[in-house]
């Protein structure tokens, strides 16, 4: 039992998970063509690559509302360990 109580003392509170990915799921919805989505969860690199596909390419923005649905349909403790501690960049 003890074991189970130290894998969870890194991680921030629940409602701080949650508060991330909904800004997160908001942002990428509605100016996901910008990238704010990537830079507010720490990915500079792929913030760049969708402002640049959305310029040159123009699909930047449908990417956005695709991964802002995505965010907003995973669990909190999903999203969490995906996006936050496995810093999975795209998708």
């Amino acid at each position: 039992m003890e074991n189970t109580k130290t894998e969870h003392w890194n991680r921030p509170p629940q409602s701080e998970i949650e508060n991330k990915k909904i800004v997160a799921g908001i942002f990428a919805i509605l100016l996901g063509y910008l990238g704010i989505h990537k830079f507010y969860l720490g990915y500079t690199k792929e913030g760049v690559i969708q402002i640049i596909l959305t310029f040159f390419c123009g699909i930047g923005a449908i990417i956005g509302i695709v991964e802002g649905i995505l965010y907003l349909l995973k669990s909190d403790e999903e999203f969490y360990q995906t996006y936050q501690v496995g810093k999975k960049g795209w998708f």
